[in-house]
Order: C-alpha cells, then structure tokens, then sequence
C-alpha cells in the first residue's frame, strides 16, 4: 500500500508540473518569459503537447506556453475539443489562454504560482468557471507554487538586477 499523500488534490499533478517546469526553463533561451505547460491526456498521464511562452522568439503576441501546448495536443488527437485532458502550466493562465481553454473543452487546469496582475483562474478574474459560459474546468492551484513563482522571481531579478524579496522591512 502507498504512504499517505501529503495533499491529495495537488500531489498527483507534482510529476507533470516538473515537466512543465522544464519547460518553462527554455523560454528564457528565446527572451521569453519561463512559463511551461502540458496537456495530459485523459488517462492523467500521457503527455499529449507541451509549450513554453515563446511571444518574443516567435514575434506573436498569441504564442504564451498554454496556446502552443493547446495546439500540440489538438494536433496529437486529431481534434480541437481535449475533453478529458488536463491543462498543467507554472503560472495561472491570462484572460486570453482562460479562453482558449475554455474553447478547447479541457476538463481540468492545474496552476502553480499565482498571478495576482493577470490571472484569470480565480486570481484577478475568474474566467474559467464564469458560470455564463457552455464548460467550465475544474481549477486546481497552488502546485509546487514556490518552485514555479522562483523560476518567474529569479528570471526577472536576473533582467533587473533586483533582488526581489529581500532589503530593508522585507522579511
């Protein structure tokens, strides 16, 4: 029998967020910023499409990580609607991959680290679950969130030259 889970909501997602966690990584390579995402297929473990943002290295305002995992996966079945698959990306998702997630029919999104600015899974917006629409996945945040936010905290400090979090009443 297998210990106990720690959290037995988000520690089933721990082995896909370190993928997407790799994949975020790359981005910086192209100038982007370093989210990752991949589209599990519905058996929650068959990796469908991956994607990190690549907006600057593409020169496309639409190529964020959910986008370009979308399309790999749609590609992969066949299909545009992933009924059953699971989106898991490191930051929460922005209004406009929100939508396409919806559009795309997944049935669940799995976030790391809040986006208190631009996030639209339940952060500033909530437009995954707006009750106005035809399907709303179920929302699970907060994996591996340090991790996914210190990937984000370091790639921005590292363009700045500021050490985010630390200096005088920080702490």
């Amino acid at each position: 029998m297998a210990p106990p889970s720690a959290d037995p909501v988000r520690d089933p997602w721990l082995p896909a967020m370190r993928l997407a966690l790799a994949e975020a990584r790359r981005a910086p390579e192209g100038g982007d910023v370093p989210v990752g995402a991949v589209v599990l297929g519905p058996d929650g473990r068959t990796v469908l499409g991956r994607g990190h943002n690549e907006r600057e290295a593409a020169g496309d305002p639409t190529a964020h990580a959910e986008v370009l995992a979308l399309r790999a996966a749609s590609r992969a079945v066949g299909e545009w609607r992933l009924t059953g698959c699971t989106l898991v990306v490191t930051l929460e998702p922005c209004t406009m991959c929100a939508g396409a997630l919806v559009l795309a029919r997944v049935d669940r999104v799995v976030y790391g680290a809040r986006d208190a600015k631009a996030g639209a899974a339940g952060s500033l917006w909530d437009a995954v679950r707006d009750r106005r629409l035809n399907h709303r996945p179920e929302v699970i945040a907060g994996v591996l969130a340090q991790e996914c936010g210190g990937v984000l905290t370091a790639f921005f400090r590292d363009r700045s030259g500021t050490d985010f979090g630390t200096g005088p009443g920080v702490g």
